[in-house]
């Protein structure tokens, strides 16, 4: 575990309030709320967190904002991929039926339209299924991240394609977002990621140490209705995601060095 300084108590501290506020906003607030009132209220809590963090979100494409409804497909890197695609596009998730069970984490995800996945039978599969496509064709989004685990960021991994079928049964769009951290200097950095053994105080104390870091999402693609089956579509938005993050890192080498990227790639 990375050394606690009296500055990162602090802030971790003011962390663990600010989810504390969050229960209670769930509690009080979202029973009487309707879907635009709470997707405000998910939106500036999240903008909120990342400020906590010390992570700003980087200047935002105008297409990705408006876009209303449908599914949304990332590559995952960290738990504050979460936060980062809230802060802009408010939406329920799909997560491990584990997740639940996390104190306070879990209750306010149960709460906060999320859709666990039961893993082990072909009934809790159809009833993630079902709930996907009730949330998909009453027009709210919905997001996913099918690679199934987190990497470093530093490549995607293939997108499993059964989640894509709400989509497809929905008749909704499907938008594929590429994610990426930097430090302060604008290179990649692996200090979000929740990975291998990392735990959760691990992550919170890398992220806090980096001294600022900044989040990418960038719009990778949309596909749009009538959709490809399922493992067409996963295959075309995995690559669209990987070829954003490609693209964006040598725009961003030394003009001298892009050829060779480009060979590389």
């Amino acid at each position: 575990m990375p050394a606690v300084s009296p500055s990162a108590t602090l802030r971790l501290i003011r962390v663990g309030l600010h989810l504390l506020a969050g229960g209670v906003q769930i509690a009080l607030l979202f029973p009487l709320a309707g879907p635009p009132w709470r997707d405000s209220l998910k939106r500036r809590w999240s903008r909120q967190l990342l400020r906590l963090l010390l992570i700003e979100i980087e200047a935002v494409e105008p297409a990705l904002l408006g876009l209303d409804n449908g599914l949304l497909v990332a590559n995952h890197v960290s738990f504050v991929d979460i936060f980062a695609i809230n802060a802009l596009l408010p939406a329920g998730f799909v997560a491990k039926s584990d997740v639940a069970g996390w104190p306070l984490i879990g209750w306010m995800s149960r709460h906060n339209d999320t859709v666990f996945i039961e893993r082990g039978s072909r009934k809790a599969a159809h009833h993630t299924q079902q709930q996907m496509l009730s949330i998909l064709a009453s027009g709210r989004r919905l997001a996913i991240f099918p690679e199934g685990t987190t990497t470093a960021g530093e490549g995607v991994l293939p997108f499993h394609g059964a989640l894509f079928q709400a989509a497809i049964d929905a008749g909704a769009s499907v938008t594929a977002l590429a994610i990426e951290y930097v430090d302060a200097k604008g290179c990649l950095t692996a200090a979000p990621a929740y990975i291998g053994d990392v735990s959760l105080l691990d992550c919170l104390l890398n992220i806090i140490g980096s001294n600022g870091i900044r989040v990418r999402i960038t719009l990778a693609a949309r596909f749009a209705p009538p959709l490809q089956d399922r493992r067409r579509l996963a295959h075309h938005a995995h690559q669209a995601v990987a070829a954003a993050l490609r693209t964006r890192r040598s725009s961003e080498l030394p003009k001298s060095l892009r050829n060779t990227a480009a060979i590389i790639a």
